[in-house]
């Protein structure tokens, strides 16, 4: 099964921030479970929109040149508040540094003016390939990434 965790790009400079949304709506599958009497966004939940924003950074950033950007690292994560459906989560992330494979960022959600989330993540970057590139798997991976990237990017959720 497959969230997406991220509504809109608002705000992308490459190689270095991205500012996204993710509208929580009661309609979510997920909170007839969590918390029937009081649902609430899951605290896992706000760490993959900070995740699926960072990796959308990296991907415009690289160019989509890898098929797979995934998170290697969470560190110091800290819930500050409870999202609640009608919020409207931000979330942010900068680039603090980058190695060949390897990118840190500080991601951080808020409500409002009120911080709900905040971490450091080490996402990885590689391609799913085999070695002499014949099968195919990471152009597939990067053209389905690309076309979401496109929704995510146009201010009403069509292909741009």
């Amino acid at each position: 099964m497959y969230f997406r965790l991220i509504d809109q790009i608002q705000e992308l400079q490459r190689g270095e921030r991205i500012v996204a949304t993710k509208a929580v709506s009661l309609a979510e599958e997920y909170l007839r479970d969590h918390f029937p009497l009081f649902p609430v966004l899951p605290g896992v939940l706000m760490l993959e929109a900070m995740y699926q924003a960072s990796a959308w950074l990296i991907r415009a950033t690289d160019e989509f040149r890898h098929g797979m950007v995934v998170l290697k690292e969470a560190r110091n994560i800290r819930y500050a508040d409870f999202v609640k459906p009608g919020q409207l989560l931000v979330i942010s992330a900068t680039i603090q540094k980058r190695s060949r494979e390897l990118t840190w960022l500080q991601a951080q959600g808020t409500v409002g003016d009120r911080p709900a989330v905040s971490a450091r993540l080490v996402l990885e970057s590689f391609n799913l390939d085999d070695p002499q590139g014949t099968d195919g798997s990471n152009e597939f991976t990067r053209q389905r990434m690309l076309a979401e990237y496109q929704q995510l990017m146009s201010k009403d959720g069509s292909p741009v």
